[in-house]
């Protein structure tokens, strides 16, 4: 090799730099999980799962039925019976701490079973959470409101008398008032009819671009592959693949196997 080519030279990084490198990534995530395990009583659900969420993206969690994406979610709120690894959200380390100590560092949850109180209606369960000290300007209720109107038509309605896409745009509604900015939304599209999905799909993108970063566990990929910049795959309590958006054509035959689509 030339002498200018040795000055040209770029030496490659050690494992140490990358290990470092890796490290300041997860510091200023979102979310950074690290070897996460989780029980239910006996029951060990999750073995070693390990993502990153970045502030202003969207992840989708894909996976079959009992994968244990739902656990995860829940494992980050403390809703587990048991947990060990490390759930870091925005830098802060929150897998020692107890369940109503972890929304107010920004974390919105979105259940799969959505929450909503069927003796109040509409808007007081909208109004129902505490607003969040976190810095983040996120989203104003005119704006919400205007994500999905159909809420402010019904706002005198008995949550018992909301549709079921009704219901669901309320329990993401309801998040976004707090001033959560990561939010974790549980198979919000499931059983809901097409223009609901559509509309959901919209207010997803919308929230993208006000920065807010949301961690999406779907199985309905159809919805989740335009909405999100990277995937993980789960199966049987692990994370068997991740995929950035930009190679997902090149993993169909993959994501067919894992998830029968």
């Amino acid at each position: 090799m030339s002498a200018a080519a040795d000055d040209q030279a770029v030496e490659a990084p050690s494992w140490r730099d990358a290990a470092v490198k890796s490290a300041s990534q997860d510091a200023q995530a979102a979310l950074a999980i690290e070897n996460l395990h989780a029980w239910y009583g006996e029951s060990h659900v999750l073995h070693g799962v390990n993502l990153t969420v970045q502030p202003g993206e969207t992840v989708c969690l894909l996976g079959r039925n009992g994968a244990g994406r739902t656990t995860t979610l829940r494992a980050i709120m403390g809703l587990t019976s048991g947990r060990s690894g490390s759930i870091r959200v925005f830098g802060h380390e929150v897998s020692g701490l107890p369940r109503h100590r972890v929304a107010p560092l920004g974390v919105g949850y979105c259940p799969e079973e959505r929450g909503i109180f069927a003796s109040l209606t509409a808007k007081e369960n909208f109004f129902l959470p505490p607003r969040l000290q976190t810095g983040f300007s996120g989203i104003s209720v005119e704006e919400i409101y205007a994500l999905f109107p159909n809420l402010q038509e019904r706002a005198n309605s008995p949550g018992s008398r909301l549709s079921g896409g009704e219901q669901q745009m309320l329990a993401v509604a309801r998040i976004l008032r707090t001033g959560a900015r990561l939010l974790l939304l549980d198979e919000i599209s499931e059983g809901l009819a097409p223009v609901i999905v559509q509309a959901l799909g919209r207010a997803i993108t919308e929230l993208k671009k006000k920065g807010f970063s949301i961690l999406l566990v779907e199985q309905n990929f159809r919805f989740s592959a335009n909405l999100a910049d990277r995937f993980y795959v789960m199966e049987r309590g692990q994370i068997v693949l991740e995929i950035a958006r930009a190679d997902l054509d090149r993993h169909r035959a993959e994501l067919r196997g894992l998830l029968g689509i």
